[in-house]
């Protein structure tokens, strides 16, 4: 469901990845916090059905929050009329000084707080979020350029020429 690549750990746990965002910006940051998530989210995200495409991350500064908006995880079937809304704002949970710093990131124009991957660890659900600048289109394009070439330089090494 969505752009994100699903990976699974070890222990059959998904890892739904948003590989989008490192394209289209420049990740400065990283943090890992914790989200609350309600019984039929976490069923959803257990089995995958999370698209992390198209979310953010708004800081509120008083009290000090984070909240994450435009996530779909997907409804859980079982959960029926009891379930939740697929795109509703969630909070994020960090500590005040961290939540602090990041506001003070993002008050400069251009930047905003993207969602990197949602993955589970020791049971609780995290999300690893980062703060991004934007890239230009030529940014893009030497990105892919960029791309191409190690593919070529990595399929001329496997089959044993070089040169």
């Amino acid at each position: 469901m969505g752009k994100g690549k699903k990976k699974s750990r070890g222990d059959g746990t998904p890892v739904i990845e948003n590989r989008r965002a490192r394209f289209d910006y420049f990740i400065h940051d990283t943090l890992e916090v914790g989200i609350q998530l309600v019984g039929s989210e976490v069923k959803s995200v257990r089995a995958g059905n999370v698209s992390l495409a198209e979310g953010f991350v708004r800081v509120q500064t008083d009290p000090p929050a984070l909240y994450l908006h435009q996530v779909n995880i997907g409804e859980y079937g079982p959960a029926a009329h009891l379930g939740h809304s697929a795109t509703r704002t969630r909070k994020l949970l960090a500590h005040k000084d961290e939540i602090r710093k990041l506001a003070r990131q993002v008050e400069r124009k251009g930047v905003t707080i993207v969602p990197l991957r949602l993955y589970f660890r020791n049971g609780f659900a995290k999300l690893e979020i980062g703060v991004a600048e934007g890239k230009q289109k030529g940014d893009k394009r030497r990105a892919i350029a960029e791309r191409d070439v190690k593919r070529d330089i990595d399929r001329a090494m496997s089959r044993g020429r070089v040169g």
